[in-house]
């Protein structure tokens, strides 16, 4: 169901979507990257198993308010989806995170683990590197040249390196899902604010993430990973199978940073994770 909104306690009203597949499936949460919505596991969402998913947009992002810079942090949007949960009457929810939405389920592992069945992260852990970092402080908050979705889409393999075989359908469908299309060009569709949000959280030196990633454990857990990602690296993906050799692992290749999620490894990954959820 799309067009469903909850008013956060600060009063952010927020909007979020909230389907059922088939019967006695989880409850799967779904977080989305830095600057997308819920919309970025439309790709995923024919291929599950039974479930009952539900996807919001962070606040500033999508249909959701904008409420300025100092709210778009990993602690206040954890505490959006704990507030979504209660709203919604779930007690336990497993959540599958692409980039941002992962660390954002690390986090929450370490602080309500009670609440989490599950996590699957999608090209995130516990270690960023620097390259993925610098390409997205690039484009954060900024609309593109194109002035189209048609233009775009014809720009985007150029402009995201590391990706192979991705149809121009799927390259006009990102276009359209992440940029408004209006009389003066294409805009973004969050709040430019998330730009000054994102610098500043990455000031000063990093910070250690992997006591967040070592709290997941006993919690089903799973890793799906662009071959060609420029933001996790081969040697961190090795320390995390070392200190959770249960984890679930897909290697995706001609995909960077992120991957579609209905590739065939990430599908194997996400349905063999699905089977291990309470």
């Amino acid at each position: 169901m799309t067009g469903l909104f909850f008013t956060a306690p600060d009063g952010a009203r927020l909007a979020y979507r909230d389907d059922t597949i088939g019967e006695d499936g989880p409850v799967i949460l779904c977080l989305a990257g830095l600057t997308r919505t819920g919309r970025d596991f439309d790709y995923l969402m024919p291929h599950l198993p039974p479930a009952r998913v539900i996807r919001p947009d962070y606040r500033g992002r999508g249909g959701s308010a904008w409420t300025g810079a100092e709210t778009y942090t990993l602690p206040q949007e954890g505490k959006d989806a704990l507030d979504l949960l209660d709203h919604l009457g779930i007690e336990r929810a497993a959540i599958l995170g692409t980039s941002r939405g992962g660390l954002i389920g690390m986090l929450l592992a370490a602080t309500a683990k009670h609440r989490l069945t599950g996590l699957c992260l999608n090209d995130v852990g516990p270690e960023i590197a620097r390259p993925g970092l610098d390409r997205i402080s690039d484009y954060v908050g900024r609309n593109p040249a194109a002035r189209t979705h048609a233009a775009l889409a014809e720009r985007l393999p150029a402009n995201m390196p590391g990706f192979a075989g991705v149809p121009a359908s799927r390259w006009l469908e990102e276009a359209e899902r992440h940029y408004v299309e209006t009389p003066d060009g294409l805009r973004i569709n969050y709040d430019p604010e998330l730009r000054r949000a994102f610098l500043a959280a990455f000031e000063g030196p990093p910070a250690d993430l992997w006591p967040l990633f070592d709290a997941t454990e006993g919690l089903p857990l799973a890793l799906v990973r662009g071959a060609n990602s420029d933001l996790l690296s081969p040697e961190t993906v090795a320390e995390m199978r070392r200190r959770r050799p249960d984890m679930i692992c897909a290697d995706v290749p001609d995909r960077a940073h992120i991957p579609f999620l209905d590739e065939p490894e990430s599908l194997a990954a996400i349905r063999a994770w699905m089977e291990r959820l309470p």
